[in-house]
């Protein structure tokens, strides 16, 4: 059943083929989610005047592709909401610890990637510690600490035997002080688009040892926690319990955080936490947040970001929009209605050169993976 104008939409359309070719965004292995985040992107972009990106394919032919900015677009920090999350993310790159794996292009250029929502999402939490922690305590019931250092792309050691032995790492940490003096952690992994299928690496004898003795799991031989899409939460997980195990920490979570509408990502979390036993002390909790509820907790004190935010990465109203101007009429007038949110969402990044007014967009209200992300 279609949605229903000005109530949330709870399933993607299957976008047809000339509405995304129209924006260079038909690429015919994206799930649906990542074909509406996709052309969502886009519609963004275009409506910030940033000029259009290319892709590399495996022949080497490039071609351009609307889920992308020029490069030159990206340097000067199109892909950010805000020039000051821009500067932010790019002394984050130059300092980031020994061993990151940060590609510098995606982030500046890739308008679907995860990694440039990380920074899009939780900058401004780094800037005001005292609302990040107020935040905390809305999304997670149990948390009474005081948020202290927000770190991205961390891991408490890459190729540690200690931990994982691997380069494991989180998109975000963000260390804390509980109210009785534990030090406390919560590790966070970011999805956008992502499929939960992406390819797997190496499984390692590690990951077994740290598996029987983290106490996390009701059967931690299962094999479905070693294969897509469960095998990253699962390691993740393990890296985080380890840094309890190693007494780098007292307590900690775990948190995923990724669009309501994603099914794959929220599937492979529901499954995940069946694999799960009951929390204990000194054990780390596995929390799934959405996106749009991080989203509209941000909205209790900052609407500015949350409606930037809103309006980049979930307000899929604007996708219907679109098909809705460029399908077939049949005889019926157009009907087109402004959104309020794209009136006044914030602009984006661009500190090179002053930023340029949004335009007025007009809208009513890997099973297998492309490589185009």
């Amino acid at each position: 059943m279609a949605p229903e104008f000005g109530k949330p939409i709870q399933q993607l359309p299957l976008i047809p083929a000339n509405v995304l070719k129209k924006h260079r965004v038909h690429e015919p292995l994206d799930t649906r989610f990542r074909s509406a985040a996709r052309l969502l992107q886009a519609l963004w972009r275009e409506d910030r005047d940033l000029p259009i990106g290319t892709h590399v394919g495996q022949d080497g032919k490039s071609r351009k592709l609307g889920s992308r900015v020029s490069e030159a677009a990206g340097m000067a920090g199109g892909n950010f909401l805000t020039p000051e999350i821009a500067h932010i993310a790019r002394r984050e790159v130059v300092y980031r610890e020994i061993g990151a794996m940060i590609d510098e292009e995606r982030l500046a250029t890739n308008l679907l990637s995860s990694m440039p929502l990380a920074f899009n999402l939780l900058t401004p939490w780094a800037q005001a510690l005292e609302r990040a922690t107020g935040y905390l305590r809305e999304l997670l019931p149990a948390f009474t600490g005081n948020a202290a250092q927000l770190l991205f792309e961390h891991s408490p050691g890459r190729g540690d035997p200690r931990f994982t032995a691997d380069y494991t790492a989180f998109d975000a940490l963000i260390r804390y002080s509980s109210f009785d003096g534990r030090r406390g952690f919560i590790a966070v992994e970011i999805k956008y688009s992502e499929s939960m299928r992406e390819p797997m690496p190496e499984m390692r004898p590690r990951y077994d040892e740290l598996s029987e003795a983290s106490g996390l799991f009701t059967d931690p031989t299962a094999p479905a926690l070693r294969n897509n899409p469960l095998q990253q939460l699962w390691r993740e997980h393990l890296l985080a319990q380890s840094m309890i195990d190693n007494a780098l920490y007292d307590e900690g979570y775990f948190v995923v955080i990724a669009p309501a509408l994603n099914y794959h990502v929220q599937e492979a979390a529901d499954a995940y936490s069946s694999y799960l036993g009951e929390p204990e002390d000194g054990k780390i909790h596995f929390v799934n947040l959405t996106l749009e509820d991080v989203i509209e907790v941000i909205r209790l004190s900052d609407e500015a970001h949350a409606e930037a935010l809103y309006r980049r990465y979930c307000d899929f109203w604007l996708v219907d929009g679109e098909m809705e101007l460029n399908a077939p009429r049949l005889g019926l007038p157009t009907k087109r209605t402004l959104r309020k949110s794209s009136e006044t969402a914030p602009v984006s990044a661009n500190p090179i050169p002053a930023e340029q007014p949004a335009k007025r967009r007009r809208s009513p209200r890997k099973t297998n993976e492309s490589a185009t992300d």
